[in-house]
């Protein structure tokens, strides 16, 4: 059987023809414009990191043009190690590992591009039957910690501005899985770590906020920053654009996790299902409380910091740990891949 068209139709067909040609260039232009990247966690899935796991399941990431594989991690000091060698694009992790790191590495600086906590969440927990009342008493114990952990890192300022002598401190190196349960079983007499993890990890294994006794380092003076997303050197100078498509994404999800913690919490469960949705949703409002959403942020944005304040952590830290000299904040953390500050207001 044999078909006839009219020229018009021919023409009409040939037209429509040309046009999904185009958009198929197009399409094939646009996934290939995706700037892939790997990103790492400096913990667990958990409900304080699900802004990344959101932006990365609704899509947030995409639509800025990255294509991103967000890893799980295994401490700060970790994550750092995995942006610093090249085998992560960016990362999260404690600003303040940033400062000893530049000093030794001044050809290869790894910054911070948008600040997470406001407040640092670091802390040494000990159990209340140990007699521990004072940080004096944490003398002559055992001190349990993952080596990387932001917390046993900043322990030695913490030590300094409390008059603490760590030659009379024993450490324990012990894997993340091991900390709380080493204090409950008596194996280390203090463990370091975020307020957030370590007295919710101690909950869930079987011991009371109640029966902890715990020294917060803000409560000591010690005004620190805590977790930022980090970069590369050579990737912030090569995918600028990139590193601002992240740090938006992630202020987008970042914001409707403080309206609604509830999908942040649902966020971390799709990459781990075994995840206690309860407790998470009560670790994610602990950290938005105490370290997200602080004064500071609701009257200047979040993501950004003070950098008067951010020196004098450098200098405390590089004064507490033997450092030749204090990074300069701007060495530390970069604003100008952040949006307006009208974009960055907190719900």
């Amino acid at each position: 059987m044999t078909f006839s068209f009219p020229y018009a139709g021919r023409a009409g067909m040939h037209a429509a023809a040309a046009l999904a040609v185009t958009l198929g260039i197009a399409a094939a232009g646009n996934a290939a414009a995706q700037t892939k990247l790997k990103f790492t966690l400096d913990w667990a899935f958990q409900g304080p990191t699900s802004a990344f796991l959101l932006a990365e399941q609704k899509g947030y990431y995409k639509a800025e043009g990255i294509d991103i594989t967000v890893d799980a991690g295994q401490g700060s000091a970790s994550a750092l190690q995995r942006v610093a060698t090249g085998a992560y694009e960016m990362g999260y992790a404690d600003i303040n590992a940033l400062i000893e790191y530049n000093v030794k590495n001044p050809d290869s600086q790894v910054k911070a591009v948008m600040m997470g906590y406001d407040a640092g969440p670091f802390g040494v927990y000990a159990l209340k039957k140990s007699g521990i009342k004072t940080p004096k008493d944490l003398e002559g114990k055992k001190l349990g910690a993952p080596v990387f952990d932001a917390s046993f890192k900043l322990f030695p300022a913490f030590a300094a501005k409390v008059g603490i002598d760590r030659s009379k401190i024993t450490n324990i190196n012990l894997t993340p899985q091991l900390r709380e349960p080493s204090l409950k079983n008596g194996s280390v007499d203090f463990i370091s770590g975020h307020y957030f993890s370590s007295m919710l990890d101690l909950e869930k294994i079987g011991v009371p906020q109640s029966d902890v006794v715990y020294f917060l380092y803000a409560d000591y003076g010690m005004d620190f920053y805590g977790n930022a997303v980090i970069a590369a050197p050579k990737f912030l100078k090569e995918h600028p654009d990139a590193v601002k498509g992240v740090v938006k994404a992630t202020i987008k999800a970042w914001k409707e996790i403080a309206a609604n913690p509830e999908v942040g919490v649902k966020a971390a469960k799709t990459r781990d299902g075994l995840i206690d949705e309860a407790l998470e949703l009560k670790r994610l409002k602990m950290s938005l409380e105490r370290n997200v959403l602080t004064k500071w942020v609701k009257a200047n944005g979040f993501g950004g910091v003070d950098m008067a304040r951010l020196q004098r952590a450098s200098n405390d830290v590089a004064s507490a740990v033997g450092l030749p000299r204090a990074p300069k904040a701007d060495e530390l953390f970069d604003d100008s891949f952040l949006p307006p500050k009208s974009e960055r207001m907190m719900p």
